[in-house]
């Protein structure tokens, strides 16, 4: 099997490098040129790699094919690559539909396939929402995590509407972090403390992951102890809320 990556970005780096750590058999990954120094990382780490001429290249040279553009780019150059037949074609895109995409690929007996795939995917880790359900792209994507099937693409907007909070998601980290090196703490002191403690509440929340959350919330709280200080004054001040706000207004986006 030959995957093919239109786009080289921080995602499809995350992919491709989960992809050459994996089980998954292939026989070459031909990635586009796009981000030069992205593609030539990739090349140099892998065996398997072959950096393309061109989009359309990747095309004819691939049985999969994976989009990982931004809208933009993906309206502009979607238009004018010639697909073929019996090829799958996976988007990482945002904001284009299935519906989209059958506008613009305009070929019988493909398919098409939307999936949400996120930087841990790189260490075979995390959720992959795709859309439509597709037993071979399941199967291909729980070697890189756990595949996550969604029947009603109205519904998956939802879910990329989430995974539009990672970037405030790890800028908590740095905040929290930062304000340890204002208190003496050495940097990398800092940052491995925060990131070790954040990981190991996520691994106690998958452990538990079948327990309402405010279970979760109300035993790391005692009366009058620093955790309920916490998590009163940041519900005080609307944090939570405003959380909601942005997830409404991502989905909002997302909808248009």
């Amino acid at each position: 099997m030959r995957l093919g990556f239109i786009g080289t970005g921080k995602i499809a780096s995350s992919v491709i490098t989960g992809i050459c750590n994996s089980k998954i058999n292939y026989n070459k990954i031909i990635i586009s040129p796009r981000n030069r120094n992205i593609a030539n990382r990739l090349k140099k780490k892998f065996k398997k790699i072959i950096i393309a001429k061109n989009n359309q290249e990747i095309v004819d040279k691939s049985d999969w094919v994976f989009l990982s553009v931004t809208p933009m780019v993906g309206e502009k150059i979607l238009k004018d690559l010639k697909f073929r037949s019996k090829q799958t074609v996976i988007s990482f895109i945002s904001t284009i539909t299935l519906l989209d995409l059958k506008k613009f690929i305009k070929v019988k007996n493909i398919d098409l396939v939307r999936a949400i795939p996120l930087p841990p995917i790189s260490l075979k880790k995390g959720p992959i929402p795709i859309c439509p359900p597709n037993a071979k792209v399941k199967k291909f994507f729980n070697n890189l995590g756990t595949t996550v099937e969604i029947k009603n693409e109205k519904l998956s907007i939802n879910f990329w509407s989430t995974s539009g909070m990672m970037a405030s998601y790890y800028e908590i980290l740095r905040v929290m972090s930062d304000w340890l090196v204002t208190k003496g703490v050495k940097k990398l002191d800092a940052q491995k403390y925060i990131t070790s403690l954040f990981l190991a509440l996520s691994e106690d929340a998958i452990i538990n992951a079948k327990k309402d959350l405010k279970i979760l919330v109300k035993d790391s709280q005692t009366p009058k102890g620093l955790n309920e200080q916490g998590l009163k004054e940041l519900s005080k001040q609307g944090t939570y809320k405003s959380i909601v706000k942005v997830l409404n207004s991502i989905h909002k986006r997302l909808n248009k």
